[in-house]
């Protein structure tokens, strides 16, 4: 009866959303290993709330969440069929299919850019072309020289005039030390908002409204040949998160609980702001399901990847991301 309660209060929850909902019936427990692309935060709130809720254990699955040694490793381990999923980012998708690893998108968990430009008042950097001859700190992710450059190019100010300083994961520290003027690659819904929290008002320049094409900020990615054998595990769990992140919409404070549990060291006034901030991006469009990738916006990202020679043998974004095994999109 509590099975049959909770599925329904997940369908009437998403159904603002048109989403369709799977009737998932356990057939006894099937183990899923879940590698995260990073600690656990505000992005992993539907899966930690799905965790908490019994979700998981709910559609028959016992779920293992770790957390990676090293944040290039996800894609990489699940590659090599070590893990069942992985958490990673949509341009390191089509890049690891460009070398040749067979590893599909399977749904989206942040279903726009996260990463933007954030500065602090005192750089006078309101609008991208208040950049020029300012330090713009990046972790030195060559994507990340592409975004400021088509930003920069769209404003009409010349890529030269700004000077590149690769300051490895340490952004915030960079900026608030003063040794740049403004950063690429923070979160504007995790560095800004804690910046905000902090009362240092910073200002953001959102990438995808400023000329660079909008992609998933998080995806949930698979080996690509284990979908036939996997795929109703897969389809399962996504279904599991996407009741998670039903409860997380209707009562962000009491399920980011989950997420707190799992890693005590969070600072929990962060991560509830973060998780208030992000929850429209893990929300589908309407009348589409949960963890929905749209054709389209994947394959216009793919040409500037290609446009800004960051692919070279793949011609486009087919074979790189599936939306067959999402709730609702047919058993």
């Amino acid at each position: 009866m509590r099975r049959v309660v909770l599925l329904l209060l997940a369908v009437l929850l998403l159904a603002g959303c048109g989403e369709k909902m799977d009737v998932l019936e356990p057939k006894g427990s099937k183990g899923l290993e879940l590698l995260l692309d990073y600690f656990p935060n505000a992005d992993h709130a539907g899966i930690y709330a799905a965790q908490a809720a019994g979700d998981f254990r709910e559609a028959g699955l016992d779920v293992k969440i770790r957390q990676p040694a090293d944040p290039a490793a996800p894609i990489k381990q699940v590659a090599a069929g070590r893990v069942d999923l992985a958490i990673s980012y949509e341009p390191e998708v089509l890049r690891a299919r460009d070398k040749g690893l067979r590893v599909v998108a399977v749904g989206a968990l942040v279903q726009k850019p996260l990463t933007s430009i954030i500065s602090l008042p005192k750089a006078h950097v309101r609008r991208p072309a208040d950049l020029k001859k300012k330090t713009v700190g990046t972790a030195g992710i060559d994507y990340q020289t592409s975004y400021l450059r088509t930003v920069l190019l769209d404003s009409n100010v010349n890529p030269s005039t700004v000077k590149q300083r690769n300051v490895g994961f340490n952004l915030v520290p960079a900026l608030l030390s003063g040794k740049v003027d403004a950063i690429l690659g923070g979160f504007w819904n995790y560095e800004g908002v804690d910046l905000r929290l902090r009362k240092r008002k910073p200002r953001i320049i959102r990438i995808e409204r400023a000329g660079v094409p909008t992609y998933d900020e998080l995806v949930l990615v698979a080996n690509e040949d284990a979908l036939d054998r996997d795929g109703p595990k897969i389809r399962a769990f996504i279904g599991a998160v996407s009741r998670g992140t039903a409860e997380l919409r209707r009562n962000p404070d009491r399920a980011v609980e989950g997420l707190l549990k799992a890693n005590p060291d969070l600072d929990p006034r962060l991560q509830r702001a973060s998780v208030k901030a992000t929850l429209p991006l893990f929300l589908p469009p309407k009348g589409k399901p949960y963890g929905w990738q749209d054709p389209r916006a994947w394959q216009a990202f793919t040409a500037w990847m290609r446009e800004n020679h960051l692919l070279s043998n793949i011609p486009d974004a087919k074979g790189a991301f599936t939306n067959k095994l999402l709730p609702g999109s047919g058993l």
